[in-house]
């Protein structure tokens, strides 16, 4: 639903209000130059959006009426001094006004994933693949990253084709019970924002919006994040979208990879209340060279169908496993979901996936 125009603090902006663009010593100013001014107008002056300014901002740069250098110096203010909560929550709702519609969708367990080129291989896919073999359908959407350990490189490695379009989705999660969706598909005008970074130099919030989007309504997300402090921000913003149960951690790369050799702080939010708990590590053996080993999909997929083993990465994958059988309500606390992502591990389908 289109949510009304406004201005500072709820009012109308004064372009509107007074039906005529605003000036500036006599010059007009484009419309998006409001919400530029209230972002970026100096120290004492500015201010950070609520969150129906937020909407309204983000649909006229998913739109296409914000001019090109607009958009660049408002991502590059919002970077500089990081998102409110309240601003993600309006960017997503303007985002979500945007999808293509799509007939059917029965998505359960939402899982972003945003890491375009990945350090470490992205074990954290056999664990979305154990939860869907257990019964869960998971949406997985993400950007199509450059280079061999991608999410995209790994899911094709497994034998995993990436939707072409959200029915195709809604199908292949009908009758597979997973569905990777391309943002592309998912939000076309989002992903276009990604396609700054090179020209910024530097991530944007688009990446934010994007893990939020949950483009079919699941009850359920799965939400990494990489600092630390952007676990308070996606809580907030999660709690301003109502979303119904989620979990938040700090992961690998900002992926929902739970590392099993560090305990791992897991925010919950399950309608309006609010858990926080400590997950202890899984291995407590020599430090792994996440970063020294080879970016080779075909080791996930080795993994998988057990003719690699490795204590390390199984248990990131057991472990992230366990967050997200928790999360579903599956099992009561982290060690009887650690127990019972160990067992279906053990019981997976290995020949499955990928090729023999």
């Amino acid at each position: 639903m289109s949510e009304p125009t406004k201005g500072p603090r709820g009012g109308e902006t004064p372009a509107r209000r007074h039906g005529k663009p605003e000036t500036a010593k006599g010059t007009e100013l484009h419309p998006f130059a409001h919400y530029l001014r209230i972002v970026a107008r100096g120290e004492t002056r500015s201010r950070p959006l609520d969150e129906t300014e937020a909407n309204e901002a983000m649909r006229m740069v998913l739109r296409g009426e914000a001019e090109p250098v607009q958009i660049g110096a408002f991502l590059a203010v919002l970077r500089f001094r990081q998102e409110t909560a309240e601003e993600i929550a309006g960017f997503v709702r303007a985002a979500r006004a945007m999808r293509p519609p799509v007939e059917k969708a029965k998505a359960e367990l939402d899982w972003p994933s945003y890491a375009d080129a990945h350090r470490q291989l992205p074990y954290f896919a056999l664990a979305a693949l154990l939860i869907a073999e257990h019964g869960t359908r998971v949406l997985m959407h993400g950007i199509e990253g450059a280079g061999p350990a991608t999410t995209v490189a790994v899911l094709g490695a497994l034998g995993i084709s990436l939707c072409a379009t959200p029915d195709a989705a809604a199908r292949s999660l009908e009758r597979e019970r997973f569905a990777y969706l391309p943002l592309g598909v998912a939000c076309p005008p989002l992903r276009k924002l990604f396609g700054l970074r090179p020209i910024l130099g530097l991530r944007t919030g688009a990446n934010t919006i994007a893990r939020e989007l949950n483009p079919f309504g699941a009850q359920y997300q799965m939400q990494g994040v990489f600092h630390p402090n952007y676990i308070e921000k996606h809580r907030g913003a999660a709690e301003r979208l109502r979303q119904p149960n989620a979990a938040i951690f700090k992961g690998g790369a900002g992926e929902a990879q739970r590392n099993p050799q560090k305990s791992c702080r897991v925010v919950l939010l399950r309608g309006t209340k609010l858990t926080e708990e400590s997950w202890p590590a899984l291995h407590d053996g020599a430090p792994y060279a996440w970063r020294e080993e080879p970016l080779d999909p075909s080791r996930v997929v080795a993994l998988w169908r057990g003719t690699w083993a490795a204590a390390v990465p199984e248990a990131a994958v057991v472990g992230t496993a366990a967050i997200a059988l928790h999360l579903l309500g599956k099992v009561d606390g982290p060690e009887a979901a650690d127990r019972l992502a160990r067992e279906l591990w053990q019981k997976r389908p290995k020949t499955k996936y990928g090729r023999g």
